[in-house]
């Protein structure tokens, strides 16, 4: 691998839809390789969302070195630009100490942000102009907002989903200020990070019925409940990591507005919904490489991170 730049370590991507398995399969190879894993999840860099975000546990952590968790606050703004210059930074700590890297995680524009490389573009955040686009989506809906992004960028608005309101809002506020589309100007990249690039995937009949258990265990293990802490902290529920997914739901119930049973039935349908756009990005990336999920499955992916690493 003598093409691999002298700032990063030997990368090994393992992404997939949600539920699929990627982090224990993550956690089960990284002392076999000596690697330590960087999470490309764009929810789990929040503090205090932990049970519905499916963390990692302190005890996992503790196991395996873990980056990028744990980042920033519930209301503080994250960018991807962030998460890019956040992740080369922990890419580089980890080549100075000799370590592998592990990409994971099922955030298609964190991923392609750092292997890809994209180039951000260069707009400083508006904070009057967010608030603006924000009060917009509450009063009139993701919809709505999203409709306003599908008039001045189409290509944008088909790769953005009208649930993801702050890349909905990022993507606005880039072409106000530039004049020129988001898509247009987020396309543009640098020479890709030398990598490999796993994907775990499964019959879609099998991945719900193991996103409809996970939803299930995490009600059971307190989502309502960490919901509610994170209301009298004083965070707003309007806020994007609130009213994404599953703590929508868990808001509403943490506030009386919604059943509990009626939660878990919305919760899983949208999480399904979410996996089925995350494989629309998925198919755009044929250089990924796919393994199904099966009992074999850590073994077949450690015989060709290992191929991949001598």
């Amino acid at each position: 691998m003598s093409d691999q730049p002298a700032s990063f370590p030997p990368t090994v991507v393992i992404t997939g839809p949600t539920a699929v398995g990627k982090s224990a399969v993550a956690m089960e190879l990284a002392p076999r390789f000596g690697a330590e894993i960087v999470s490309a999840d764009s929810r789990q860099i929040y503090r205090h969302l932990d049970i519905g975000t499916a963390k990692p546990t302190l005890a996992e952590r503790g196991l395996v070195g873990h980056h990028l968790i744990d980042v920033v606050e519930p209301d503080q703004g994250y960018s991807v630009a962030e998460f890019r210059r956040d992740a080369d930074r922990a890419l580089q700590r980890l080549e100075r100490r000799g370590r592998v890297a592990f990409l994971v995680g099922g955030s298609p524009h964190y991923l392609q942000a750092v292997v890809d490389r994209l180039l951000i573009p260069p707009v400083a955040p508006r904070p009057a102009l967010r608030r603006e686009l924000e009060e917009f989506a509450r009063r009139f809906g993701a919809e709505k907002l999203h409709e306003r992004l599908r008039e001045v960028d189409p290509a944008a608005a088909e790769q953005i989903a009208p649930t993801n309101v702050r890349r909905v809002i990022r993507a606005l506020e880039v072409h106000q200020v530039t004049g020129r589309p988001f898509s247009e100007i987020g396309g543009q990249r640098e020479p890709p990070l030398p990598s490999l690039r796993l994907g775990i995937t499964t019959d879609r009949a099998t991945l719900y019925q193991r996103i409809d258990q996970r939803v299930d265990m995490q009600l059971r293990s307190g989502l309502v409940e960490e919901a509610r802490r994170v209301l009298e902290m004083g965070f707003d529920p309007d806020l994007s990591p609130l009213s994404g997914l599953v703590y929508r739901e868990a808001v509403a119930v943490a506030r009386g507005t919604m059943a509990v049973s009626e939660a878990a039935r919305r919760m899983k349908e949208t999480t399904h919904a979410f996996a089925r756009r995350q494989y629309t990005w998925f198919r755009r990336d044929p250089t990924i490489r796919w393994f199904n999920l099966g009992p074999c499955i850590v073994q077949e992916i450690g015989e060709v991170v290992e191929a991949y690493l001598s």
